[in-house]
């Protein structure tokens, strides 16, 4: 590993180490993928680092090209000592609200992680459901946090992978490229087809219509 790259990801390790020098055995980073899109889910990823690690690359999801993203997935799964991923579609999403559905995501991934955390640090969010489990809410966490970072890149992997899979279904809408968010190209599609039944539908009433979608040709059918 370079000095550079070395020395980047001791500055990214700062907050978690102050808290292994505590004597905290197991530090859970929480983040989130999927909050803004028009179509989708939001996704919430959960997982336990070993004290030493130090996976090259590692950085804000938003940061990392989509390929690059890729290989650190399988680098942070095999290296973790335990990760939940919480998924909580787009009806639900339309039912209790995407704050809501991103407090539930991340309670839901919480709960698969086989060995619990001993504390959470969380990107930005507050008043969760964190079972019992103390946590530190970070503003930009996942760019001040190696745990975070390495969380919104399984977060982000997830759902990008998901969205990929709804592109075969729904190729007419580009989800493989822009993966749901509102991009001319996208918001174009949802004029032109309508919504399928993906779309958030409290995240598209302004340019959608009704009458010219996937679930009212099932309907009429």
């Amino acid at each position: 590993m370079k000095e550079k790259e070395e020395a980047r990801l001791i500055e990214l390790k700062k907050i978690d180490k102050e808290f292994f020098d505590k004597g905290v055995k197991y530090i859970a980073g929480i983040d989130e993928a999927g909050r803004g899109p028009l179509a989708g889910p939001v996704v919430v990823a959960s997982v336990i680092l070993p004290q030493d690690s130090m996976i090259e690359g590692i950085n804000d999801s938003k940061k990392v090209s989509e390929a690059k993203r890729e290989k650190l997935y399988d680098l942070i799964i095999n290296e973790a000592i335990s990760y939940g991923i919480g998924i909580i579609y787009q009806d639900e999403i339309d039912e209790i609200n995407i704050l809501q559905a991103t407090k539930k995501g991340l309670t839901e991934a919480i709960k698969q992680m086989e060995v619990k955390p001993n504390i959470i640090m969380v990107d930005a969010l507050s008043g969760i459901d964190t079972l019992g489990i103390p946590y530190k809410s970070i503003i930009k966490g996942d760019a001040k946090c190696y745990s975070i970072a390495a969380a919104s890149i399984l977060a982000k992997v997830t759902r990008d992978r998901i969205m990929r899979e709804w592109d075969k279904i729904y190729p007419e809408y580009g989800f493989g490229s822009h993966k749901g968010y509102g991009t001319a190209k996208h918001i174009t599609a949802i004029k032109e087809f309508g919504p399928c039944p993906i779309h958030r539908r409290t995240f598209i009433t302004k340019f959608c219509d009704a009458k010219k979608s996937h679930i009212a040709q099932l309907t009429s059918k």
